[in-house]
């Protein structure tokens, strides 16, 4: 429930770069535009015509027949049930996996930066700092000299926190390492395999804002339906017997795009089993009263926000009791009701604007 109680405006954002990316699709779709070309300008980040790939004495392709261009700026959720071959597809997708049939061509000068999901680039004995920066004091973030404590608090490591070997840390806090040494890559295209794996609630809200501000391209393997919603502008969905549809939007996007097909008969495979039982359906269109509603919320969520935001932070002042006890437990008290009427206003606001965008 805590992660729909996000910024407003990032959803309104993401809703903005889909929409910029189907343009920008129909345009090359209508255009002489070829891959050397677009290189150029970086708009074109990979191509794939005719990709079949089968691992030997497999009864099935992973990949039959497929093809798919990738754009600057795309976030790619491939989805599928485990075994699927999701990373098979991620791995032919970068070029990484040579098709049996058909043609992988990346764009000029693009750079792959991976996270792993097995942490395994991460040097236990070794402290944060050391695994981030060596010995150096400073990093250099899009071109701006940093020091590296101060880099590493965006990523909620403390100077003492940061001085503390690998080996002792959480799943959740070696994930914020690897973010943190991400972001600091040079690479224009990222790779990320299951990357909400052992996050909590604050690591997974700092992952996808630094994704919604990442200028680069994304692959991204994930099984997490709300993440998908929150970061992806396309999903690649593996069906089964080598075929792979390109759906835009998010998993929800998906989900009704999947109805849709299967009411026409043209999706027979079975439904992956991560998929969770599909909502009630709700009128497609909105009244008058729940329009003025609609418009009200953002506005609404904001203070809200505002108001959580202030109370946490009041809070976290260890004096705030020795000041004043009484305000300090009526804070305490009120938080919990602002959050739940916080998660409630989006939640509504999500169900809204799903519905008056068609869904």
């Amino acid at each position: 429930t805590a992660r729909r109680a996000r910024n407003v405006g990032r959803l309104e954002g993401l809703r903005r770069l889909r929409e910029e990316i189907a343009g920008r699709r129909a345009r090359i779709g209508t255009s002489r535009l070829s891959l050397g070309e677009a290189a150029g300008s970086g708009e074109i980040v990979a191509k794939l015509e005719g990709v079949t790939y089968a691992w030997p004495g497999a009864a099935e392709p992973v990949v039959r027949d497929f093809s798919a261009t990738i754009l600057r700026g795309e976030r790619i959720a491939l989805v599928g049930p485990n075994g699927a071959g999701k990373t098979t597809l991620a791995r032919l997708l970068l070029g990484r996996l040579a098709p049996q049939a058909g043609t992988v061509r990346l764009g000029a000068r693009v750079e792959a930066s991976f996270f792993d999901q097995l942490r395994s680039t991460l040097d236990p004995a070794a402290s944060v700092r050391e695994n981030l920066a060596g010995d150096h004091e400073h990093v250099v973030v899009n071109g701006v000299r940093r020091h590296v404590f101060g880099y590493l608090q965006d990523f909620l490591f403390t100077p003492e926190r940061a001085r503390t070997p690998v080996s002792a840390l959480s799943g959740g806090e070696r994930a914020r390492l690897l973010l943190a040494r991400l972001f600091l890559a040079p690479g224009n295209l990222l790779v990320m395999d299951e990357p909400t794996n052992d996050l909590d609630v604050e690591t997974l809200e700092l992952l996808e804002e630094q994704l919604l501000g990442y200028k680069g391209t994304l692959v991204l393997v994930s099984h997490d339906r709300d993440f998908i919603d929150h970061v992806a502008t396309s999903c690649f969905v593996l069906l089964g017997g080598g075929r792979v549809h390109v759906c835009p939007g998010g998993w929800s996007d998906w989900e009704r795009e999947r109805a849709a097909l299967e009411r026409g008969g043209s999706l027979s495979a079975p439904r992956p089993p991560e998929s969770r039982p599909a909502a009630a359906r709700r009128p497609s269109r909105l009244g008058f009263n729940e329009k003025r509603e609609l418009a009200a919320l953002p506005g609404r969520i904001a203070a809200l926000e505002g108001e959580v935001a202030a109370i946490e932070s009041a809070l976290a002042d260890g004096t705030a009791y020795a000041r004043d006890a009484k305000r300090a437990a009526a804070d305490a008290a009120r938080l919990p009701a602002a959050k739940a009427e916080l998660d409630a206003l989006v939640e509504r606001w999500m169900e809204l604007e799903e519905r008056s965008s068609g869904g």
